[in-house]
């Protein structure tokens, strides 16, 4: 019989870092609990959960290291738009789940409190951010409220 203080999965249960649909569902969640003025006025925005960036994407935003980017706002921002012209480019934004781990493992020790659900809600509403245009401040008081 195998004693349970020295089987890690018995004492802990089984230890798996949060796969694509955990990430998805965390992201649903915290998109969720933000304002609903500001969720209502984003209009249609996809939110896509990946494993890492493309190596188009870390190309084009002169990034080497793959960790180095937690997700990213894709379309045109509302101050860029026309309005006699639709957007041809659906607003989507992308949460990279390797890296948010991996930020997440290492601000977990320097920010006590700092949950893998902060730091989502965190990252998309940076993304969010982009869409509107929004400034650092504008997106910390979102981030407190």
């Amino acid at each position: 019989m195998t004693n349970p203080q020295n089987d890690p999965v018995a004492r802990f249960g089984p230890l798996t870092a949060p796969g694509l649909a955990e990430i998805d569902a965390i992201a649903d969640h915290a998109f969720g609990s933000l304002p609903a003025e500001f969720r209502a006025a984003i209009g249609q925005i996809a939110i896509r959960v990946e494993d890492f960036p493309d190596e188009e994407t870390l190309a084009d935003m002169g990034i080497d290291d793959p960790f180095g980017l937690l997700g990213l706002y894709h379309g045109i921002p509302l101050t860029e738009r026309s309005l006699t012209q639709p957007s041809a480019v659906p607003d989507m934004i992308f949460l990279y789940r390797r890296p948010l781990l991996d930020a997440w493992a290492e601000t977990e020790g320097e920010a006590a409190g700092t949950t893998l659900y902060d730091l989502i809600r965190h990252v998309l509403i940076h993304e969010i951010g982009h869409h509107y245009g929004f400034s650092d401040a504008d997106m910390d008081r979102i981030e407190a409220e």
